[in-house]
């Protein structure tokens, strides 16, 4: 009876495991802008390949709840974090053993090298920053190695958002600001969808748009409108200053 019950409980934690790979509504593609990313006090650094091009790098592409979950309505690993936090909002470390391989994502290297670069001066190397989003996200999503950066790189090369800015006259500058409802708008035109904005401080104080959130459906497969609302610590006004 020991053996048996041992393992409906082996059986169960292996479900749970499965379930919270699987359990999200949407997700996040995040892409940072370089320019404010590193006119911070902390600075920034370019990576091994060198200085990226002025354009938008992929941060990740998060799953996501649509609504926050309780104490109450999670199990397993996610009962520890929803202790320290309060609220869990979104999956994270699914699989800890299954670390991102450069032999699954070798077509994509070049494509990820221009579009998702680390700023980061921890090592100067990209792929430790793709390693850390696949760990931390990546493996909650549902899709394999190569899938998950696939699709990240494909929605960014599909919706140029550099380039959506710049035909609405929003261009980089470290004297101009612009509103941040006509990034919006023009973000809402160019793509079809709302997304949205999160900002920083520049090293003077400033206030720049720092990242665009595009929302995604749960298969990884069309943008979507965001379904939840994002203060994003904006002011009215926002720099994009150059980079």
């Amino acid at each position: 009876m020991k053996i048996v019950a041992l393992s409906a409980v082996l059986l169960l934690l292996c479900l749970v495991a499965v379930s919270s790979a699987e359990e999200f509504d949407f997700f996040y593609l995040v892409q940072q802008w370089p320019g404010s990313f590193c006119d911070t006090k902390k600075g920034c650094c370019f990576p091994d390949t060198g200085k990226p091009a002025t354009d938008f790098g992929i941060h990740g592409m998060w799953p996501n709840y649509a609504k926050c979950k309780t104490r109450g309505e999670v199990g397993g690993g996610a009962l520890e974090m929803v202790t320290k936090r309060k609220k869990k909002c979104w999956p994270e470390y699914c699989n800890n053993g299954e670390p991102l391989k450069i032999t699954a994502i070798t077509d994509l290297l070049k494509g990820l090298d221009a579009n998702w670069p680390t700023l980061a001066c921890k090592s100067g190397k990209s792929f430790e920053f793709w390693s850390y989003e696949w760990k931390k996200h990546g493996t909650c999503s549902g899709l394999d190695q190569h899938g998950y950066f696939s699709a990240a790189l494909g929605f960014k090369a599909q919706h140029n958002l550099t380039a959506i800015l710049a035909g609405a006259g929003i261009a980089p500058s470290d004297e101009k600001t612009y509103f941040l409802s006509s990034i919006r708008d023009a973000i809402k035109e160019g793509t079809g969808f709302t997304a949205n904005l999160e900002c920083n401080r520049g090293a003077a104080g400033e206030t720049q748009l720092f990242q665009v959130y595009q929302c995604v459906d749960r298969a990884g497969k069309k943008l979507i409108d965001c379904p939840l609302p994002m203060t994003g610590n904006c002011k009215d006004r926002v720099q994009l200053p150059a980079f």
